[in-house]
């Protein structure tokens, strides 16, 4: 199979208290092993895409020639794919702060805690399940983005840089219908930013 489940940088329990062990166990194990799996069930079927590094694939998606059932189940699952591994490497028990990133930040939103509060409302105001995310275009100009379902903003032609989950998967056992709990406290467990 071309794609397989990365291993987490940390233990499941390393976001404790912010995020509990079982919500990642399970988010990482069961839920991104899914979409690696379907990703993988939908590639056998065009060999000649294995090989096309998937976020190519996403941002050229309208391009591909084949079916357009195919195209969703590599939107939804290849998207569900590079989402999750993008949001596992940007948590972290401790800081690691972008310097570049917080000045970049700062300069488009004036301050930290601007942007934030911007990030904050947009992913609690999510109407459903999906993302919000920071990224950037091929002029380094930033984006904020609220998608649905497991949609990237490579899809947009924009690399992602900060994406938050906010699919009930991945704080319901912990915070149940209380999302900007969640949300109030993965901030402290992004690790780019103070």
């Amino acid at each position: 199979m071309p794609y397989s489940l990365p291993k987490l940088p940390y233990a499941y329990d390393a976001l404790e208290p912010f995020i509990d062990a079982r919500t990642m166990e399970i988010h990482h194990s069961k839920h991104h092993q899914t979409y690696v799996d379907k990703l993988n069930a939908v590639l056998e079927k065009h060999p000649d895409l294995v090989d096309e590094p998937l976020e190519q694939l996403l941002a050229n998606l309208e391009q591909l020639n084949i079916p357009a059932a195919d195209k969703t189940a590599i939107r939804n699952h290849g998207g569900g794919h590079t989402n999750h591994t993008l949001f596992w490497q940007i948590m972290g028990p401790s800081k690691s702060v972008d310097v570049e990133l917080v000045a970049g930040i700062e300069k488009e939103w004036q301050s930290i805690d601007a942007f934030k509060k911007t990030f904050t409302d947009m992913a609690t105001g999510l109407f459903g399940s999906g993302w919000v995310w920071l990224a950037k275009d091929e002029t380094n100009k930033y984006h904020l983005h609220a998608l649905p379902n497991q949609d990237s903003p490579l899809l947009h032609g924009h690399t992602p840089l900060i994406g938050l989950d906010v699919w009930e998967h991945a704080y319901y056992l912990k915070y149940q219908n209380k999302r900007a709990d969640y949300i109030a406290a993965w901030w402290k467990v992004l690790k780019f930013l103070p």
